[in-house]
Order: structure tokens, then sequence, then C-alpha cells
């Protein structure tokens, strides 16, 4: 089965989930064919192991504090903080308090 994803003209609620943080999921809010956007949900504790994306990308924290390793330095990241990567960088993140965050990721064509 699809998971629904967010249409053209869709409203989209990215506010920052408080109480509900504990028990929410990751989720793709919208996919098309150059643009994604995920609304990514990490546990204090949880890492994403150095990795690379295939396009730029944008990390915008919402909620909670994550430690975000790039281009030989690691910088914190907290609610209305945004950081950009080109496109291949390889990156990694620590999730130091329980956090969500916008990952914009722009496909090359």
């Amino acid at each position: 089965m699809a998971i629904p994803h967010a249409q053209p003209g869709d409203v989209i609620d990215v506010r920052p989930l408080g109480p509900a943080l504990a028990t929410a999921k990751t989720t793709t809010l919208f996919k098309a064919d150059r643009l994604e956007v995920i609304r990514l949900v990490m546990a204090a504790g949880k890492e994403l192991a150095e990795h690379n994306a295939p396009g730029e990308i944008t990390v915008h924290c919402l909620e909670g504090k994550i430690a975000f390793t790039a281009l030989g330095k690691t910088q914190e990241l907290t609610a209305g903080r945004v950081l950009y990567l080109g496109g291949g960088e390889p990156h990694s993140v620590r999730c130091l308090e329980d956090a969500s965050f916008l990952l914009t990721l722009v496909r090359p064509p």
C-alpha cells in the first residue's frame, strides 16, 4: 500500500509536535521528481551514521536538539535553526534531545 503524500496546493502542518513527539514517526511529507521533504523524528541518543545525499539538502530543526557533523565540524541545531549542505557531502546526525526536523532534498536533474 502506498503512503499518502501531500499533493500540490495542500497545506502541511510542521509545527512542533510537543508532547506527541515521544510517539511520532518519521514521515515523508511530499515527494516529487526532484524535491522531497521529510519530517524526521529522533529520540535522544539515536544516530544516523555518516552518509551522503544525492543532491543538496537543508536541515531545519523544529524542536529538540541535534548535532550535525559535516565539512569537518559538528554544529548543534535547535528549534528554528537551518543548515544547508551541498550534494554528495558526507554527514552524520546525533540526536542530543528528542527532536523533529525537516529534511529537504533537491535531487539533481
